[in-house]
């Protein structure tokens, strides 16, 4: 015959590990800022690195997003050739309300430019290549710094998901001791 502490702690150690389980996947989904505070705009000369050098500096992993904040320009995402040219005439994906979440719903490559005239040819657009989960180490962080830099204008990375997690698995830990307690 089961003792009491064997019958609560078994049901309650199977649902903790389940909901634990199902909160991995939500803890790592980013929210990636594209351009930091600046947003995406056509760069000025001043930044000390492009779009694509910051996204050299990030992981992106599928479930992530893309955060474009913009005003009077527009986001469109383009196969790689017309990547090269700059080629607005036909983009897979075309966003101009000024405030774009994009999310990575597949790996490998994902080619942005601004629709604006000149802008793409200025150095507005981005390239990023969302990992296969094999390619990342178990436990790496996905840089030093969220967001991959030190300055405002690399950082972006909002760790929303990760915080909202983390504490619900705080509030689920508390109430699985609690119950194995009474």
């Amino acid at each position: 015959m089961a003792s009491p502490i064997q019958t609560k702690f078994f049901p309650n150690l199977l649902l903790f590990l389940s909901i634990a389980l199902l909160l991995s996947s939500a803890v790592s989904a980013y929210e990636f800022r594209v351009g930091g505070p600046r947003g995406w705009t056509k760069p000025t000369g001043d930044e000390l690195g492009n779009y694509n050098h910051w996204a050299t500096k990030n992981r992106f992993h599928v479930g992530d997003s893309l955060y474009f904040k913009y005003e009077n320009d527009s986001v469109l995402v383009v196969d790689k050739n017309a990547y090269k040219e700059c080629n607005t005439t036909d983009p897979q994906l075309k966003f101009v309300d000024g405030n774009t979440t994009f999310r990575f719903d597949r790996h490998g490559y994902f080619y942005f430019i601004s629709g604006k005239p000149g802008h793409c040819e200025a150095g507005e657009r981005l390239i990023v290549r969302v990992m296969v989960h094999s390619e990342v180490m178990p436990g790496a962080a996905p840089s030093s710094q969220p967001g991959g830099g030190s300055d405002n204008t690399e950082s972006g990375a909002a760790l929303k998901t990760t915080t909202a997690a983390a504490m619900l698995m705080a509030a689920l830990g508390s109430l699985f001791a609690i119950s194995m307690f009474s």
